[in-house]
């Protein structure tokens, strides 16, 4: 009789429904989310997410739309100067607000600049004595150029010129804020999820998209280090149960999206390093697909927390019945794999989720 009751004991025991249909259910939440356009590397990151309570923006690229173009130019009548030194100086870089001064321009650009990138600065073109500085504002006042008083009173991002030591003008760069931004902003800010963007244009720029979109918090003129120092400092300020999620597209995001504790990468416009240092990334750029991620993430986590109850609960009354001797080797049987098919059923819930 003991040893009937100790075999039925070990058949029950079996955690096959524990072991299969766990990693089954994170293995369908990953195939919901790359069926939706999101790709997130592993499992464990997937658990994090759907935990995320604080999520922390870049502007550019992510929030708006990421395609500049040329608008004012100050001062007005120096327009063509003004674009055809700031041409000379970004013609070889590719960057997004670069590329658009050297398609505002529509004459030849002059060769034999030596060409310095100033990172977090601007760029820096020297022939023979000749010196054009082209980038932000921090680069003007390291460079000791002295800017009008006026100077902050264009819209959008403002590029700077100064041509040998003499202040020249500046360039007024429009990036329009992605429409998905301000419905995603909406849900995150009505879970209670802190939202945070980050950026290196003027505290005028950041404070007109945060308004339009609605952010709880920003930080402008920053430095890449300066983007990495935040998010260390939020890292540390956040509660134990908290989870940071840092989401951004540029190279210069790449040392952020790996130090936050999930990071999320734009994949369309975004850099080869921030789609490798990244956690999960957007396929398709929407914004809205943060949501998504959310919901598959939350909707995978419960159906592994149903498996685990479940499956140990039944197991612990078999285990309690075979020891008193009331359960015989069918009631073994089912314990084990009947218990162990209804968890596979059940995980297989995570691969769907309706789309938006």
């Amino acid at each position: 009789d003991y040893i009937r009751r100790a075999l039925v004991f070990l058949v029950v025991s079996c955690p096959c429904a524990l072991v299969i249909s766990v990693p089954l259910s994170y293995f369908g939440g990953i195939g919901s989310a790359s069926a939706h356009g999101i790709l997130v590397k592993g499992s464990n990151y997937l658990e994090r997410f759907s935990r995320a309570n604080i999520f922390v923006f870049d502007k550019t690229g992510t929030l708006t739309k990421g395609s500049f173009s040329v608008g004012e130019v100050h001062p007005a009548a120096e327009r063509d100067a003004i674009l055809r030194l700031a041409a000379i100086a970004e013609e070889h870089s590719s960057h997004p607000i670069a590329r658009s001064i050297c398609e505002a321009w529509t004459g030849d650009v002059e060769e034999g600049y030596v060409l310095t990138d100033l990172s977090g600065l601007g760029v820096r073109a020297e022939r023979e004595g000749d010196v054009i500085l082209c980038g932000n504002e921090r680069l003007m006042r390291e460079s000791g150029i002295a800017l009008p008083e006026d100077g902050n009173a264009l819209l959008g991002t403002a590029v700077y010129v100064a041509h040998n030591g003499v202040y020249a003008g500046r360039i007024s760069i429009t990036d329009e804020a992605r429409s998905e931004s301000r419905e995603v902003l909406s849900s995150l800010r009505a879970s209670g999820a802190e939202t945070v963007m980050l950026t290196g244009d003027r505290a005028e720029v950041a404070e007109r998209v945060a308004s339009e979109l609605g952010i709880s918090a920003y930080r402008a003129s920053l430095l890449p280090q300066d983007k990495v120092r935040e998010v260390e400092k939020r890292l540390t300020e956040k509660g134990k149960g908290d989870v940071l999620c840092f989401i951004g597209d540029g190279i210069n995001d790449a040392p952020v999206l790996m130090l936050s504790d999930v990071g999320v990468a734009m994949g369309g416009v975004g850099s080869d390093a921030a789609i490798e240092a990244a956690d999960i990334v957007l396929m398709d750029d929407d914004p809205k697909k943060i949501a998504k991620a959310i919901r598959i993430s939350r909707k995978c986590l419960g159906i592994v927390y149903q498996n685990i109850v479940f499956a140990l609960g039944v197991k612990l009354i078999c285990l309690l019945l075979g020891a008193l001797g009331l359960a015989n080797m069918w009631l073994a049987i089912f314990a084990d794999v009947g218990v162990m098919i209804l968890a596979v059923l059940n995980a297989i819930r995570a691969r769907f989720v309706k789309k938006l």
